[in-house]
């Protein structure tokens, strides 16, 4: 799956945990797990309940960003 691709998709989350984040394409299927680095900020199922819907964004295309 290519940059464009993963970004330009929308996901449904499927499971989550404190450490990762399971999430399927809603056109794609395909699954993709995301690892929390920041253990001091776990992930929950109260922030990510399963079934919502998101999208993922790139953070090297962020202009808020400090260059």
């Amino acid at each position: 799956m290519s940059e464009h691709e993963i970004f330009g998709e929308k996901y449904r989350v499927v499971a989550v945990n404190e450490q990762s984040l399971i999430l399927q394409g809603v056109h794609s299927g395909e699954v993709l797990k995301i690892h929390n680095a920041d253990s001091a900020h776990p992930l929950t199922e109260e922030d990510y309940p399963i079934g919502k819907l998101i999208a993922l964004s790139n953070p090297s295309s962020d202009e808020s960003l400090p260059n």
